[in-house]
């Protein structure tokens, strides 16, 4: 079992949607222990091919074939990795080696849906869990409850993705880091053989993306199963893979060692920081503002515990902190969308100060229209164009040609091209990749030409190329329409590119506030 077998093959796999290719004469050989990486720019056609290679319906193959490599035991069913002469793991019975054609088989055939089983998947910016029960209760629900080593496996995985400490909370309650490990956890504890990764780690901060990077590869290689990673961090795919494949617009472009193909990738990848206009008056107070919750299992849980805070007009402010620091509900409680246990959250509407906490017209009421909000977990409307999106299903009421007009200027400024806006607007969310979509939701929210827009893990999902047009839409907007941004990000080199302060938080307190450089800086002295 030392000398790695094959897993997967992929043959010559071509694809299209709507007469649009997005994976063209794709072909790979994963072994066991070994991870792919793949990289590309958003709509390369990388979340394509994970979809296509977990069976997702619609995603079969136009052309080529996926051969997926097993044992299968006879008597029972069960699907073990390849290697010769070894027994059945479920009832020990001698197992057969098949090459499975996935695509090839009916829809319903049990060979199918028994391999489908095996296969565990990653996907971007999806956090599914079930948001009443607790962190272990959703990792318990995977697992077969006739096992009695139910709860030790339950412990184990969350142990391997750091979150035994939250393993009490209720899920709806943590973090987007925490919640992408938990979901990571509930993928691990089904022990797969094939395990699909789509920006696995794109909404954890460095320290705890590095840790997890460093464990899925150990328990790939543990395990002998094989990884696909997709991913827009060339980082990522370098620490993480054996063999890379950089794809854009379905075309494979280069293909081979990590290093050399991540540094390929990179070329283009260039960004020069201008200076703005100068910041202006306070516009965001926070005065020992906290944010406190009760649990009956947990009791009281300090979320954000006495920060105090000034942001002034047209900054760009952001907040650093590992996961569960208290950033998005610091966040939050400006927008209004959560209330202050005590403390302070005032913002400044004209010549008047608007307390936040105050429900009604006459207090938060006043300063909601003028804020905006990209959630970590935003949602388009599945059944309404682009163009519907970015106007009359957010509620703008205004001539069709002059929303047609607007949607195009927020869409050329979050960097879609110009020669395919026309497309653009007229398609749906689902014919369109995470990355691309994640940009509309952030036209959305300019579209409305807010004066302080909130960004919570804005570039999570994004190419470094989209990042660096993210980067300077933000300023621009920042400089032509005095806009306030707060952005709440693990990406530091977006932070380095974008911000004029930032905030360093941890265990709901804010440790220090200054310079990005600065406060990056210490963040990087963690352990």
């Amino acid at each position: 079992m030392d000398e790695p077998v094959d897993l997967l093959t992929i043959e010559n796999v071509t694809k299209s949607f709507n007469g649009r290719v997005v994976l063209k004469n794709v072909s790979a050989k994963i072994s066991t222990g070994k991870t792919l990486g793949l990289i590309g720019k958003s709509a390369a056609g990388k979340s394509v091919l994970i979809h296509m290679i977990r069976g997702s319906e619609g995603y079969g193959p136009d052309s080529g074939r996926l051969i997926y490599h097993v044992n299968r035991c006879p008597k029972c069913g069960n699907m073990d990795l390849p290697f010769p002469g070894v027994k059945c793991s479920k009832c020990g019975a001698e197992s057969k080696k098949e090459d499975i054609d996935y695509w090839g088989l009916k829809e319903y055939d049990p060979v199918r849906q028994e391999l489908k089983g095996r296969i565990a998947i990653m996907i971007q910016r999806t956090f599914a869990l079930f948001g009443d029960k607790s962190v272990i209760e959703n990792i318990l629900e995977v697992l077969d409850p006739n096992d009695p080593k139910r709860v030790d496996k339950a412990v184990s995985v969350l142990e391997f993705v750091n979150m035994t400490h939250r393993a009490t909370h209720i899920a709806r309650d943590l973090s987007g880091g925490e919640k992408q490990r938990v979901v990571m956890a509930r993928q691990l504890a089904k022990e797969p053989l094939f395990f699909l990764a789509d920006e696995p780690t794109g909404t954890l901060d460095p320290h705890t993306s590095a840790l997890i990077h460093k464990r899925l590869v150990e328990y790939v290689r543990e395990h002998k199963i094989c990884m696909i990673l997709a991913s827009h961090w060339p980082e990522a795919v370098e620490e993480m893979s054996d063999y890379a494949v950089w794809l854009d617009a379905g075309n494979v472009v280069m293909e081979g060692d990590p290093k050399e193909v991540t540094e390929k990738f990179m070329a283009d990848y260039h960004f020069e920081k201008e200076a703005g206009k100068e910041a202006g008056k306070p516009l965001i107070m926070l005065e020992d503002a906290r944010k406190h919750y009760f649990s009956v299992s947990r009791g009281v849980v300090k979320a954000v515990d006495g920060v105090t805070l000034e942001i002034k007009e047209r900054e760009v402010f952001a907040m650093v902190g590992l996961s569960g620091a208290g950033k998005t509900t610091t966040s939050r409680m400006i927008a209004g969308m959560t209330p202050v246990t005590s403390g302070k959250v005032m913002i400044r509407i004209g010549e008047d100060w608007v307390n936040m906490s105050e429900e009604g017209f006459s207090g938060k009421g006043r300063a909601t229209p003028y804020i905006g909000f990209l959630h970590q977990e935003y949602s388009l409307y599945p059944f309404d164009t682009v163009l519907q999106n970015l106007s009359t299903s957010i509620g703008m009421k205004m001539p069709a040609e002059l929303a047609k007009m607007k949607a195009i200027q927020v869409l050329l400024s979050v960097g879609f091209p110009k020669n395919d806006i026309e497309k653009t607007l007229y398609s749906y969310p689902d014919s369109l990749s995470v990355g691309e979509c994640q940009r509309i939701a952030f036209a959305q929210v300019l579209i409305k030409e807010p004066k302080i827009i909130i960004l919570d893990e804005p570039t999570g999902t994004m190419d470094p190329i989209t990042k660096v047009i993210i980067a300077k839409s933000v300023l621009k907007a920042r400089d032509d329409l005095d806009e306030t941004f707060i952005v709440v990000s693990h990406d530091m080199d977006f932070i380095l590119n974008c911000c004029d302060r930032a905030a360093f938080m941890a265990n709901g307190k804010v440790l220090d506030v200054g310079t990005p450089e600065k406060i990056i800086s210490e963040f990087n002295k963690l352990e």
